[in-house]
C-alpha cells in the first residue's frame, strides 16, 4: 500500500515524484516503457517559455513564471545543463505590432521580467542571420533552453535516492477502488495506493475516464524536428519565435544545450 502512485515517469511525474520524496510518505511512479522519459518528455523543443504567452490569472501563467524562476536554482541543485539565453518574437509585418505590445502587456501583468519591443535595428543587431523582413521583436531575456531527458532523468534519480519506488516496464490497465483506497492492475500484478496522479500525458484521458464521470478526451497533436549539426549550432543564440496565429506558436528555430540547431515543428493531429 502506497500513499500515492504516480502514472507516468516524464518531466511531470518524475518532478512530482522527486518533490514528494521531501516528505514521509511513501510514493512510486508506474511506467509502462522501459526507463523514465521514453515519450514526449524526451523529444521536445526543450523550451524554458518566458510566460508571456499564458492567459492572465490563468494556473499555466503562474506556474510558467514560477517554473522559470526555479529553473537555475534547479539545475544547480540536479546538475543538469541549462542556459538562460533568452527568446525573441519575430514580428516581420506593420499588421502584426498590435499583436506584439499585446504579449509585451500580457506577460507584464504575468510578472515576466525584462520584457522590451525592440526595432528592426536592435533585433538585427542581436541576431544578424534573420530575415531582412523582420521589423520589430518581442525581447524575453529569462527564456531558456534545457536538456529535457537529462533533467527528467535527474529529477527521478533524485526521488529513487531519496526512496521513490519506480516500477518500470508496469503498464496500468484498469483502476478500481478497495475499502476507500485505489487498486490499479497491471501487467506485473495488483498496486493499492490511497492517492493516485494522473501524469501520462497524452494519455491522461484514458485513466482520468476510469475514475470520472465526466470523460474527457485528447487529441494528440505530433510535431516533427528538424535537428541540425553542430557546424550551424550558433547560426542564433536567442530562441527565435514566429508571431503567434490561430494555429498556434509556428516553427521555432533554437540552438540547443548540447550546440546544435533544432527547427520545427510541424503539427498533426493523432486522431487514434
Amino acid at each position: 500500500m502506497y500513499d500515492v502512485a504516480i502514472i507516468g515517469a516524464g518531466v511531470v511525474g518524475c518532478a512530482i515524484a522527486r518533490e514528494l520524496a521531501r516528505y514521509s510518505v511513501s510514493v512510486c511512479v508506474i511506467e509502462k516503457e522501459e526507463d523514465v522519459c521514453c515519450q514526449t518528455s524526451k523529444a521536445n523543443s526543450a523550451i524554458v517559455h518566458a510566460g508571456y504567452d499564458a492567459a492572465n490569472g490563468s494556473l499555466k501563467a503562474k506556474l510558467n513564471v514560477l517554473g522559470n524562476e526555479m529553473m537555475g536554482r534547479l539545475a544547480d541543485e540536479l546538475d543538469f545543463p541549462f542556459k538562460r539565453n533568452g527568446s525573441l518574437v519575430i514580428c516581420t509585418e506593420k499588421e502584426g505590432l498590435p499583436k506584439l505590445q499585446e504579449l509585451k502587456d500580457r506577460g507584464e501583468k504575468n510578472g515576466v521580467d525584462g520584457l522590451e519591443i525592440l526595432d528592426r535595428a536592435q533585433v538585427l543587431a542581436m541576431e544578424p542571420n534573420l530575415s531582412d523582413q523582420v521589423i520589430a521583436a518581442l525581447w524575453a531575456p529569462t527564456g531558456g533552453i534545457v536538456c529535457p531527458f537529462n533533467l527528467t532523468i535527474a529529477l527521478a534519480e533524485n526521488a529513487a535516492v531519496n526512496g521513490v519506488d519506480f516500477k518500470l516496464n508496469t503498464e496500468v490497465v484498469k483502476i478500481g477502488g478497495e475499502c476507500g483506497n485505489y487498486l490499479l492492475d497491471t501487467t506485473n500484478g495488483p498496486i493499492y495506493s490511497r492517492i493516485i496522479v494522473n501524469a501520462s500525458g497524452v494519455y491522461g484521458d484514458v485513466f482520468h475516464n476510469m475514475v470520472s464521470s465526466e470523460k474527457i478526451h485528447i487529441t494528440p497533436r505530433k510535431g516533427e524536428y528538424c535537428l541540425l549539426d553542430k557546424a550551424v549550432g550558433d547560426y542564433v543564440s536567442r530562441t527565435i519565435f514566429q508571431l503567434p496565429n490561430a494555429m498556434g506558436k509556428g516553427v521555432l528555430v533554437t540552438p540547443t544545450i548540447h550546440g546544435n540547431l533544432l527547427v520545427g515543428p510541424t503539427a498533426v493531429d493523432i486522431e487514434d
